[in-house]
């Protein structure tokens, strides 16, 4: 006669599934991590456009997004959300940003994707500078 598993194994292999299932949503297929969530529902006033360099950009990583002046008083907004799994863009460097996850790079002025593993790009967000003011969204 078999006996039944333990109470404390049955609970341990649970929460070791539960684990392993988190560990695949956070490095899930790709596209996941390009939905609307990336683009603020209403306006977001991100402050004085003069902190954009001509030529570079600004992160605004409490509000997820990029913005970039390609040309002065020409500024371009996409998500900073990576379009592989979903994590924020931790730096911008010249007219580069890069996801911290799993090293996907893209360029700031475009969205396209620069390096993988991500393979569609940033969502572009309507940004407008308005009285010195940039507002995305």
């Amino acid at each position: 006669m078999s006996q039944s598993p333990a109470r404390r194994t049955v609970l341990r292999g649970a929460a070791l599934a539960g684990a392993a299932g988190f560990g695949l949503a956070a490095c899930s297929p790709e596209g996941s991590g390009n939905d609307a969530s990336a683009v603020p529902t209403a306006p977001v006033d991100l402050g004085a456009a003069a902190e954009v360099p001509v030529g570079g950009a600004k992160l605004y990583r409490e509000d997820r997004l990029v913005v970039s002046q390609p040309a002065k008083g020409e500024f371009k907004c996409f998500s900073a959300k990576c379009t592989h799994s979903g994590c924020i863009l931790t730096e911008v460097e010249r007219q580069q940003g890069t996801c911290p996850c799993h090293g996907s790079r893209f360029d700031v002025t475009t969205g396209e994707v620069i390096q993988g593993p991500a393979s569609k790009p940033l969502p572009e967000v309507p940004v407008k500078a308005k009285a010195g003011k940039l507002i995305a969204g």
